[in-house]
């Protein structure tokens, strides 16, 4: 017998969108072609419709020994000796992490929307959140975002609106990455992100900064430790940008808030960032979060979710979503964003992991990624052929000036199992020669003198 459903794909005009043709030729009219074939125009021909070379079907026995093949050309850091920084930072991880993420509760959940149903969840981005205020000195944090270059892109669009104005200044040394997003949100709008420089120390230009905050001016972003691993000194910056009607946008490793100022005391009034130190492993690349922090006058312009404590018809302790300006729940141009989900598990990765160190723990980790990055630091600057600056404070990377190309020492050191770093010159051309090399806590003192050493060689 012939069911529906069978029916419903044997027809030829099933629809699986709500759209008639007469809906369909009055949006062509109004974007302004005349044909869908006239929207891909910018898609070769040869791209639409490609052949899908797929070969013969394989045994779930011969697929697992294809997958474990090409999973061994993959390198993790605990494959080699790896100095690579750059906003991505191997740190040690307590098991507990792991075992707790993977609890069946936490793993399959997801959007803790409903309070009766949902407690653990929400009791969890509470107490992330709890702990991430405390960290940055602010006065509320979200959910989380992304990754740390949305959420500072989302700093960004918090300060143009409370402020009502078009213009968002930002340091040239603050991370290649999060400055090409902030470009790409605001590309074809009518706001402008404009830079400013830094100087041969590889910090900002304060000259530079001054000269261009204007009444126009909506936010400044800053960095600290920033691209470079140099501490910032933003001295007087907050007071200068507050006279002025604007916001100070400040993003650091949230790590080094262990031990260093943290965004508050800094007078910031967002705080913005990558949290992967926190207990989230490289993973290749993510998937990571990004933490956001406001000041209390912020609060009703933070985008996502938060997570409240408050009490049941029974008086008894409970949690539930409390503000959520997003665009799914309110109307859209009322929403203070509509790409705000916050990543949940990697957000308890960073909750968990706060936890187990505690406040003292977290210190000792900052403490530690300073004293071996400053240690790295005194053996390369005893290295012919190498220059590194001694006289700036840093957290735990610092930038390597040398006389051969970066590429060639790259070759020369991958063949001993080690990632030398990164190439400025990708982002910067002017840096020729230049590397970003990070040591972490997870670095002993073998390690370091032996990546010299082998440095020394190159």
């Amino acid at each position: 017998m012939e069911t529906t459903l069978d029916k419903a794909q044997r027809s030829e005009n099933m629809h699986y969108l709500p759209l008639t043709e007469e809906d369909k030729r009055k949006m062509l009219e109004e974007i302004g072609v005349s044909s869908f074939e006239d929207l891909l125009k910018g898609i070769p021909a040869a791209l639409r419709d490609p052949e899908l070379r797929i070969g013969e079907a394989l045994s779930e026995f011969d697929i697992q020994n294809l997958m474990k093949t090409l999973g061994k050309k993959n390198k993790s850091a605990a494959d080699v000796l790896s100095f690579l920084g750059g906003g991505s930072y191997e740190h040690f991880i307590p098991t507990a992490v792991g075992e707790i993420m993977r609890r069946n509760e936490f793993y399959t959940a997801y959007t803790p929307y409903q309070p009766e149903a949902a407690q653990g969840s929400l009791q969890v981005i509470f107490e992330y959140q709890s702990l991430i205020t405390e960290l940055t000195g602010l006065d509320v944090t979200n959910a989380s975002h992304y990754d740390g270059s949305t959420s500072l892109a989302e700093a960004a669009v918090l300060a143009l609106r409370q402020t009502d104005r078009t213009k968002i200044l930002v340091s040239r040394a603050v991370h290649p990455h999060y400055r090409q997003v902030l470009k790409t949100y605001f590309h074809e709008t009518p706001y402008k992100v404009v830079e400013f420089g830094f100087g041969e120390d590889k910090t900002f230009d304060r000259a530079d900064f001054e000269s261009k905050i204007a009444d126009d001016t909506a936010g400044a972003i800053f960095q600290t430790p920033n691209f470079f691993g140099v501490l910032e000194d933003l001295e007087g910056v907050s007071d200068k940008l507050h006279t002025n009607g604007s916001l100070l946008l400040l993003t650091a490793n949230p790590m080094s808030m262990g031990s260093l100022r943290s965004p508050g005391e800094w007078g910031a009034d967002v705080a913005a960032g990558e949290g992967q130190p926190l207990g989230v492993p490289l993973q290749y690349g993510g998937p990571y979060l990004g933490y956001f922090s406001v000041s209390r006058a912020l609060m009703r312009r933070i985008p996502g979710r938060l997570a409240g404590m408050t009490q049941d018809s029974q008086g008894r302790r409970a949690y539930c979503l409390t503000l959520q300006a997003r665009e799914q729940h309110i109307r859209r141009e009322r929403a203070a964003s509509n790409i705000c989900t916050n990543q949940a598990l990697c957000a308890l990765a960073a909750c968990v992991y706060m936890t187990l160190l505690g406040k003292e723990g977290i210190q000792e980790v900052a403490e530690l990624n300073m004293d071996r990055a400053a240690y790295l630091r005194r053996l390369v600057a005893d290295v012919p052929g190498f220059e590194v600056r001694k006289d700036q404070p840093i957290f735990n990377e610092f930038v390597v000036k040398s006389k051969v190309p970066f590429k060639m020492i790259e070759e020369k050191l991958i063949e001993k199992n080690i990632l030398p770093g990164i190439d400025l010159s990708q982002f910067y051309p002017e840096l020729k020669n230049e590397f970003l090399v990070c040591a972490t806590e997870t670095k002993t003192r073998e390690q370091l003198e032996n990546f010299v050493k082998e440095l020394g060689k190159c």
